[in-house]
């Protein structure tokens, strides 16, 4: 139970139904959907269209999309990877008679063929209970009628406005007048209004195929890209994949398969759980210490081994296996930090954009559902014609040949977005997520270990203050006391202040026994948790 003499919000309770999003707005238009019949589905895909809109810097048509579904009385949970592919012609040969020697972030070559859309049809149609027509009119209408704009996002926007007029259509749909929106300033994208109608009608062919993909290739080949037609056409090809999971207090967490990072959540379970529950509690330099060596030890091996597996062989098992866990487990000292860092730490690159959302209907059904540009507004390049913002996924591709995650012909590149679900006995627990790029894994697991293991509720677990181990440093939320900073100093972390707060999540618990929904929306957004 939260302080009431100090700032902070409550965990939501509702009976029949809840959402939990990062922006208000997208958590009515779920509720809606939900009042109006719809199931859990249907409200996830009518409310991610909505932040595609009016979040623009995280998420969007042009970017990709990963879903755990639990359909209530089956047991089961039900995964979807949305995430695209390279070009056909996307080779390290091919980039270098280019001339192009690293990736970029704003390059047309960072581009993968968009999955999100692919992802919401294949969902809708084998679950949903509305047509896509009826899903995404919400966002359509803001796009055309306008929205205003909250405060995290026009913080985001203005951090986004050199990227924004790099490219003469992006500078002109989000840079009007010549600036980024200010908080609170009205803005609208009526081109993105008529392709969101344009798939509601024709679904998913109105996107891959025709006016809309010809203008997405038009554009990236006028900067050099790789892409055709053809790729797009193919682009429809998101799939229904087995979930992975692990046995955790008790419980099942479940999270998508590689080329998702997921398994890095669920090997930081394997290893916390190895070790006692730190005496010292859940805010203390003691928990934070063996949280920073599981994710330095867990990443580490993301980096080593993450790809897409439908052409490279990743050892999913051997991760996830007992054995594994118990051997890592016995490098975490409690009176100092590893010596090395774990080879490929100084990989991680800085956090990215993404929403993460979850709802659960009246029925039981519980959905968690994230979309995603990668890093703030993605490559920054924007399909005038169809007003479509790509994302620059293609980032985390590598050109060095031999690795894993080398860069391929219709390729999937390592994904940092990952939907979680707990169960337990075959039913749903709770949908939850935190977003925040590479740091995901490490955020998925705070939360998990604050609510489950250090007894915070749903909203005291999102609230938490956090730190992220990047680049040979641990970066440190303002949040944790400056006297814990200086007890993992003294244990040899070279801690660093960061300047946004790490990620953001929500995550809503199913409390059968009582009948309701207890939900939370993290305060480093601008959303919100609400239940009927």
């Amino acid at each position: 139970m939260r302080d009431f003499h100090f700032p902070g919000r409550s965990p939501v309770i509702s009976e029949r139904g809840m959402a939990a999003t990062s922006m208000p707005a997208a958590t009515m238009t779920a509720l809606d959907v939900l009042r109006a019949g719809g199931n859990a589905l249907d409200a996830a895909i009518a409310a991610t269209a909505v932040m595609g809109v009016i979040e623009p810097q995280s998420t969007g048509i042009g970017g990709d999309c990963f879903c755990l579904y639990a359909p209530a009385g089956t047991g089961e949970v039900i995964a979807m990877n949305g995430s695209g592919r390279a070009p056909a012609a996307s080779t390290p040969e091919a980039l270098r008679a280019r001339q192009v020697n690293a990736l970029e972030q704003t390059s047309s070559h960072v581009v993968t063929i968009p999955g999100a859309v692919s992802a919401w049809a294949k969902l809708n149609a084998r679950f949903g209970r509305k047509g896509l027509d009826e899903l995404l009119e919400p966002a359509a209408r803001f796009a055309e009628h306008g929205f205003h704009v909250h405060a995290r996002v026009a913080t985001d926007w203005a951090d986004g406005a050199a990227k924004l007029a790099q490219h003469p259509a992006t500078a002109a749909a989000y840079l009007p007048g010549g600036r980024a929106p200010a908080h609170g300033d009205r803005i609208a994208f009526p081109a993105l209004a008529r392709t969101l109608r344009a798939i509601g009608k024709n679904g998913p062919k109105a996107f891959y195929e025709g006016a809309v993909a010809a203008d997405m290739t038009r554009t990236l080949q006028a900067l050099g890209g790789l892409h055709t037609e053809e790729d797009f056409a193919r682009g429809d090809a998101a799939e229904f994949v087995t979930p992975i999971r692990t046995r955790w207090r008790g419980m099942d967490v479940y999270q998508c398969p590689p080329n998702g990072t997921g398994i890095i959540a669920l090997m930081m379970l394997n290893l916390l759980g190895r070790l006692d529950t730190p005496g010292q509690g859940a805010i203390s330099a003691e928990r934070f210490h063996r949280h920073i060596e599981a994710a330095r030890l867990a990443y580490r091996d993301r980096d080593a081994f993450i790809a897409d597996p439908a052409q490279i062989d990743v050892p999913v098992e051997k991760l996830l296996s007992t054995g594994y866990a118990d051997a890592l487990a016995k490098l975490i000292r409690d009176d100092a930090a590893m010596l090395l860092p774990p080879a490929g730490e100084s990989d991680l690159a800085r956090h990215k954009d993404t929403i993460y959302m979850c709802v659960v209907d009246e029925d039981g059904n519980a959905c968690s559902f994230i979309n995603s540009l990668f890093e703030g507004f993605g490559s920054g390049i924007t399909a005038g014609d169809s007003g479509v913002l790509l994302h620059n996924r293609g980032f985390g591709f590598r050109l060095e040949e031999g690795h894993p995650n080398c860069i391929g012909p219709n390729k999937r590149p390592m994904h940092t977005i990952i939907p979680g679900m707990v169960m337990q006995d075959g039913q749903a627990v709770m949908p939850f997520g935190v977003m925040g790029g590479h740091f995901q894994p490490m955020g998925q697991s705070l939360f998990l270990t604050n609510h489950f293991e250090f007894c915070m509720d749903v909203q005291e677990a999102l609230d938490a203050p956090r730190l992220f181990p990047r680049l040979g440093k641990v970066q440190v939320e303002r949040g944790i006391d400056a006297a814990i900073v200086e007890r993992l100093t003294r244990l040899g972390h070279d801690c660093e202040p960061i300047a946004k707060p790490h990620g953001g999540g929500q995550a809503i618990l199913i409390d059968r026994a009582r009948g309701a929904l207890i939900g939370g929306s993290d305060p480093r957004k601008d959303g919100c948790a609400m239940g009927y």
